[in-house]
């Protein structure tokens, strides 16, 4: 079975709920998920040992959040080249924080990222069926390229 690591920020518990929903599709998609805070995750020892990453965040002023920032740092240093990856985030107007984690991942960290791009919704969004549905298609669409 995969393993596949969901990493993420939340302030208002929108990120949270997404993160959730998308491991909610990769374990419809037989795939072993941890859903960690980044709060959580020490030093890149903890990042180690997955086959893929979600790393998500919400837009704060047209930017992802500080905390988010720290955390790449330390996702850099566990060498994440070529693993499998996509990156999420909710936003209440502008979206900028998921395309630019996406972005990271694919060109700094060189990791093998999603063909299906940064999911981002709008807070209004991820609480409606339509924001579960499309977490969840996004992670079912991350285990079936796992597979």
């Amino acid at each position: 079975m995969k393993k596949v690591l969901i990493a993420y920020s939340s302030r208002t518990g929108k990120t949270e709920t997404m993160a959730n929903y998308l491991a909610e599709g990769l374990r419809f998609a037989a795939c072993e998920v941890e859903v960690k805070k980044i709060s959580a995750i020490e030093n890149e020892l903890d990042i180690i040992g997955y086959d893929a990453y979600l790393f998500g965040c919400p837009t704060y002023h047209k930017d992802m959040t500080g905390g988010m920032k720290q955390f790449l740092f330390k996702a850099e240093l566990a060498d994440l080249t070529g693993k499998l990856g996509g990156a999420f985030g909710s936003h209440t107007h502008s979206g900028e924080s998921a395309p630019m984690i996406y972005d990271t991942m694919q060109h700094v960290f060189k990791m093998d990222m999603t063909d299906l791009g940064a999911l981002n919704l709008t807070e209004t969004t991820v609480a409606a069926e339509d924001g579960l549905k499309a977490c969840q298609d996004y992670g079912k669409a991350m285990g079936k390229k796992l597979a």
